[in-house]
């Protein structure tokens, strides 16, 4: 979900009180056992976040499915399907083997952890439970990791990440619709772990003021700090992505449909790529063949010879949707500090 305007969470400051009771409520509800939660007979990794808009969580999901695969796990994600028109109640995106679902089916972060992911089956689905149900009777998985899982809590979870951006941390403090918080602060003692993501040389200062206060506030829960690498520069074509390098590249227009546009921008000025203009899209924005022929005549008029986005945006791009300009897309991966991966593995007996 994209970053409300501030004046909209001044508006909705007045019923702020009353969503983080609702929010209280329930979560006591889970807790005492009012209402029910699914427990699958296989270890749950959770990947969430306390406030709106991203932090993170899909390059942290493909860190520790990859990290679990290579350790002998047989990980299967489960993700809602965020922007998805698939609404089965189990939809299938990848097996581990065949890609099954398109972007606009199966949602943007969802096809592109399944592009990335070979062996690992990806899974959407409105109740989680079912979802990874399903993903270790059919598909022999013996470990789920649950995208954007802090707040589903009707499955039961072995380990329970929050992720919190740098850029943004938790904005003004108060609930939604007063704030950016989608619970009270207090929820954050039922995690197991924070990470904060996206520290640069801009956010450093910041994330080691925040990093302290969870230690004041958690002294039990362990707090990690991560950054994205670049993994790569690609051409996007017909026949498939191949590598690109910024000086041959040429002044190109960047656009992106992100919560936190910024860090792809930061991201694409220390790679050294030369940018014309920079336009943002709605998180999950939907791209038609008039976005691209608009973008394309924006590029023409800041003298862009090319465009580049995210990878998040480019699984949604088609051939059909190519235009005349070469287009570009960034991978990045998450580089989290030493001693997160061997928490994790510790965490789950490993």
């Amino acid at each position: 979900m994209a970053r409300l305007p501030d004046y909209l969470f001044f508006v909705g400051r007045p019923l702020a009180p009353l969503y983080g009771l609702a929010m209280r409520v329930r979560a006591a509800l889970f807790r005492r056992g009012v209402f029910g939660q699914h427990r699958l007979a296989v270890p749950v990794v959770s990947v969430g976040n306390l406030t709106l808009g991203g932090t993170g969580k899909t390059p942290m999901v493909l860190h520790l499915a990859r990290l679990l695969a290579g350790c002998g796990w047989r990980p299967a994600v489960v993700s809602r399907g965020y922007g998805g028109r698939a609404k089965k109640p189990v939809n299938v995106v990848s097996d581990g083997q065949t890609l099954l679902l398109t972007a606009a089916l199966a949602g943007d972060e969802p096809r592109l952890l399944a592009e990335n992911l070979a062996g690992v089956p990806v899974l959407t689905g409105a109740r989680r439970g079912q979802v990874g149900q399903a993903a270790v009777d059919t598909l022999g998985a013996d470990l789920i990791v649950l995208d954007d899982g802090f707040q589903h809590l009707a499955l039961r979870r072995n380990l329970d990440l929050v992720l919190f951006n740098a850029a943004g941390l938790l904005g003004n403090g108060r609930v939604f619709p007063g704030g950016p918080l989608r619970e009270p602060v207090s929820a954050l003692a039922r995690a197991h772990a924070f990470v904060i993501t996206g520290v640069d040389e801009t956010t450093s200062a910041r994330a080691t003021a925040f990093h302290g206060f969870l230690q004041r506030e958690f002294p039990d829960k362990p707090v990690f700090k991560a950054g994205y690498r670049v993994a790569g520069l690609l051409r996007f074509t017909t026949a498939g992505p191949t590598p690109a390098r910024p000086r041959e590249m040429g002044r190109l227009l960047a656009f992106c449909g992100l919560a936190s546009p910024d860090s792809f921008r930061r991201s694409l000025a220390r790679e050294g790529v030369d940018l014309a203009g920079f336009m943002a899209f709605h998180d999950h924005h939907r791209y038609t063949a008039s976005d691209l022929a608009n973008l394309e005549r924006q590029a023409r008029q800041v003298g862009a010879i090319g465009l580049i986005a995210t990878e998040k945006d480019a699984v949604k791009l088609t051939g059909a949707l190519c235009g005349h300009m070469p287009l570009y897309f960034l991978k990045v991966a998450m580089a989290v500090e030493e001693g997160f991966d061997s928490f994790v593995l510790k965490h789950l007996g490993l």
